[in-house]
């Protein structure tokens, strides 16, 4: 806000120097001017992403600093066990926090435009945290999101130029959504996280569980799918809310393409899709960069 209400205030002064002197004052002058201002607030809106970057680093670990054995999954489905072993998680370190990378492509709905994105983004497991950074185009413009998720309270800031609030979404609902999204990361892409206490395993059916994840008294399910070679395949929620329908919709994210990275056998690809009464609509798709396990800077 105070970005904003600067920016409004050098662009009056701006107007009426203009008209008074115009003769002192070029074109040039005013788009350099304008550069300078879009260049600090790019810098400070993400330094906010930053700071808390760096106030998750000093978490107290979750889980004790030892390698994930067999006896830590005795309490797991046969199929969580399988995927963690298919995942190459055995033997490795117990992951309290992660690093991820992605790019990819977002839509709002049909009838908009697909953006294409990069992201990078931290989870924190001890306080779950999840701290996600976009940088998108829409209509040749650049845009930044910040998703904020702190111990079950979620905001998301999207901005034109990383100065220009063009969305911005907090509260209950919000809450609940992102809380789904931890645990889809959790599942998704830090398998060792799966013997948290907090998940609940509910049911099994033929080749897919279901369970549930609390923290912070919000409670959220998922069904996970899995193939025959133990890889996770899906994830389907009923608890993730649309902006654009207004109500909690079926929310899916299916994986594909597993690949070897950083010692780890994770999915490459991936798409977020919200399923309506009449239609399925995948607003996202997500191709897996880089994954870092239990960071302890920002590099």
């Amino acid at each position: 806000m105070r970005i904003a209400f600067f920016v409004s205030i050098i662009f009056q002064i701006l107007i009426i120097y203009f008209w008074q002197e115009a003769k002192f004052l070029t074109l040039v002058n005013v788009i350099i001017l304008i550069v300078v201002i879009i260049r600090y607030a790019k810098a400070d809106y993400y330094n906010k992403y930053q700071s808390d970057v760096k106030t998750g680093l000093l978490q107290t670990a979750y889980f004790e600093n030892s390698v994930l054995t067999e006896k830590d999954m005795g309490h797991l489905p046969e199929l969580v066990r399988e995927y963690l072993r298919f995942t190459g998680s055995v033997g490795k370190f117990k992951v309290n926090n992660f690093k991820i990378e992605f790019t990819g492509k977002i839509r709002k709905n049909e009838q908009s435009d697909w953006m294409p994105f990069t992201s990078r983004q931290y989870n924190f497991m001890q306080t779950p945290t999840r701290l996600f950074f976009m940088q998108a185009v829409m209509k040749n413009l650049p845009v930044a999101g910040y998703h904020c998720f702190k111990n079950g309270s979620a905001s998301m800031d999207i901005r034109l130029l990383s100065l220009f609030k063009v969305q911005y979404q907090d509260g209950p609902e919000m809450d609940l959504s992102e809380t789904v999204t931890f645990f889809n990361d959790m599942c998704c892409l830090a398998p060792a996280t799966l013997i948290d206490k907090r998940i609940k395993w509910l049911t099994v059916e033929g080749s897919k569980v279901k369970a549930s994840f609390t923290n912070n008294h919000i409670t959220v399910s998922a069904w996970l799918y899995f193939n025959e070679e133990g890889a996770l395949i899906n994830f389907i929620s009923q608890d993730r809310y649309s902006a654009d329908a207004g109500k909690q919709l079926p929310w899916a994210t299916p994986l594909k393409d597993y690949q070897q990275i950083n010692g780890y056998k994770l999915m490459q690809n991936a798409e977020t899709i919200y399923s309506y009464p009449d239609k399925d609509l995948c607003y996202g798709t997500f191709r897996l960069i880089s994954v870092k396990y239990n960071c302890q800077d920002t590099d």
